[in-house]
């Protein structure tokens, strides 16, 4: 695995998301919980809208555009017009600092 550095704990407060650029297609939303730390795709797999402008619920952010939830735990989407699950990544917390795996996907399949 290869974890690279997305941002520091103190930037996600709880119930919060944050985007965060590690260089790919697009970017990272990092979303922290009072049940752990999920990372996640930034884009709804309905209508291509940034899910770090959305709503963090438990373990899932609500797409502001059309309402669709998605389940951070393995991307899987909760509510319609979303109907295609969204990546989800491993997280890892390093002192004070968040790490994110987006060379390795987690597997929906998996969940």
């Amino acid at each position: 695995m290869s974890f690279t550095r997305a941002c520091a704990l103190s930037e996600v407060p709880v119930g919060s998301v944050l985007a965060v650029d590690l260089g790919g297609d697009y970017d990272i939303a990092v979303v922290n919980t009072a049940e752990g730390l999920f990372a996640a795709a930034d884009r709804c797999s309905h209508a291509d809208v940034p899910l770090s402008e959305g709503d963090v619920d438990g373990c899932t952010l609500e797409c502001l555009a059309h309402g669709s939830r998605f389940d951070l735990r393995n991307g899987k989407p909760l509510e319609p017009p979303a109907v295609a699950p969204i990546p989800t990544y491993p997280v890892r917390l390093d002192g004070p600092d968040i790490f994110i795996d987006t060379d390795n996907p987690i597997d929906i399949q998996e969940q």
